[in-house]
C-alpha cells in the first residue's frame, strides 16, 4: 500500500472513531516547562501513555510505549539542550534511558520510566534556569571532553580551545565542578569504558587502546580503583546480566 493510500485510509478510520491524536499546542507547552524547569507546570501537563491521544505506533502495546517514550526522551532531550544543558548531559542522559527502556517488561514499568525520565529532566533544567548551572567556559570544557574522549586530552588543548590559560581554565573548573579537570577526564573515560564493557564486544585491551590510556595496566588499575573491579570482573558481571535480559525480553516477542 502506497503511503498516500494509508495515509488516507487512516484519516478515515480516525474519524469514524473520534480518534485524535495530542494537539500540537498541548505537546509544546508541555516540553517548554519541561525546558524551564517548572515542575509544578509539568507534573499538571503530564500524560501518560496509557491516555487516549497517541498513536497506534505498533500491534504489540509493550512495543507501542517504547516506540512512544524512545520518541519523547528525544525531544526532551533537545529541548533541555535548547534550554542551556550541556548537550553532552542530555544525550547522556537520553542514552541511560533508552538502554533502560530496553529492558523493561510491562507497561507499568514503562509507565515509571517515563515519569522519572520527565522528573529528571526537569529538575536538572529548574537548577540551569535558578543560575545553578555551569559558566559557558567550563561547558565548552565539558563538550569538548566528551567530543574528545578518544583522543589524548591534555589541559593545555582544552585551555588553547576555550582561550583562556590551563592555570586560569583549570581554577575555574575546580571550582564550579568540584573535581579537577584531570579527574573528570579520567571519570569519563572509565564511564564510557563501563558502558563499552556492558554493551559491546571489545576486550578489555582494545577499550584501553581507544580510550587512550599509557598501558593495559594503567586501564585496569584506573577502573579498579573507581569501581572495585577489573575489567574482566566488570564484564562478567554485568555483560551476562544484561545479554540475558535482553535475550528473554526477545523471547516474549
Amino acid at each position: 500500500m502506497s503511503i498516500n493510500k494509508e495515509l488516507s485510509n487512516r484519516e478515515f478510520l480516525q474519524r469514524e472513531y473520534d480518534f485524535r491524536h495530542q494537539p500540537y499546542e498541548k505537546e509544546l507547552e508541555f516540553y517548554t516547562a519541561v525546558k524551564a524547569g517548572d515542575l509544578e507546570l509539568v507534573k499538571k501537563l503530564y500524560t501518560p501513555f496509557s491516555a487516549e491521544g497517541f498513536g497506534k505506533l505498533s500491534d504489540d502495546p509493550i512495543r507501542n510505549v517504547k516506540y512512544h517514550l524512545t520518541i519523547t526522551i528525544a525531544m526532551v532531550a533537545r529541548f533541555c539542550i535548547d534550554g542551556g544543558m550541556p548537550s553532552e548531559t542530555a544525550f547522556t542522559m537520553s542514552d541511560i534511558f533508552i538502554n533502560r527502556l530496553d529492558l523493561c517488561t510491562t507497561e507499568k514499568q514503562l509507565g515509571q520510566l517515563h515519569l522519572e525520565m520527565i522528573l529528571e529532566y526537569t529538575k536538572r533544567m529548574k537548577k540551569i534556569s535558578s543560575g545553578e548551572a555551569f559558566s559557558k567556559q567550563v561547558l565548552m570544557c565539558i563538550d569538548y571532553i566528551y567530543d574528545n574522549i578518544y583522543n589524548e586530552i591534555r589541559i593545555q588543548d582544552i585551555a588553547e580551545h576555550i582561550g583562556f590559560t590551563p592555570q586560569y581554565i583549570s581554577k575555574l573548573f575546580k571550582k564550579q565542578v568540584g573535581v579537577t579537570l584531570s579527574d573528570y577526564i579520567m571519570t569519563k573515560r572509565i564511564q564510557t569504558a563501563e558502558n563499552m564493557l556492558k554493551y559491546t564486544d571489545y576486550p578489555p585491551i582494545d577499550i584501553a587502546n581507544y580510550l587512550c590510556f599509557s598501558s593495559h595496566s594503567h586501564f585496569i588499575s584506573a577502573f579498579k580503583k573507581r569501581t572495585g573491579l577489573t575489567p574482566k570482573q566488570y564484564r562478567e558481571k554485568y555483560y551476562r546480566i544484561y545479554t540475558f535480559d535482553e535475550k528473554t525480553e526477545k523471547s516474549k516477542k
